[in-house]
């Protein structure tokens, strides 16, 4: 017997009012971690020109995602980066 498995419509993320894009060619990867130990899940999407990734907190209640503007994650005093990407 075969699963059936249902998804949600599709939707965009936006973050104040505004769509959380990628950068062309867009190779997104949208990953949920809970990056600053504030026991919620934020967005970070990467790759960005240069390998560089987005950090989106999570501003919201439990079970309502909410994301404030994007900041680009960093690596002590510079934005941090995946090596060998465009």
């Amino acid at each position: 017997m075969a699963n059936s498995v249902e998804f949600e419509e599709p939707f965009r993320l936006e973050t104040g009012g505004e769509i959380i894009c990628a950068e062309s060619p867009s190779y997104a990867c949208p990953t949920v971690s809970d990056l600053d130990a504030d026991g919620k899940e934020d967005l970070i999407v990467g790759q960005f020109n240069g390998g560089k990734m987005m950090f989106y907190k999570n501003i919201g209640i439990p079970g309502k995602l909410k994301f404030a503007k994007g900041t680009w994650l960093m690596n002590g005093k510079k934005p941090a980066s995946v090596p060998g990407v465009w």
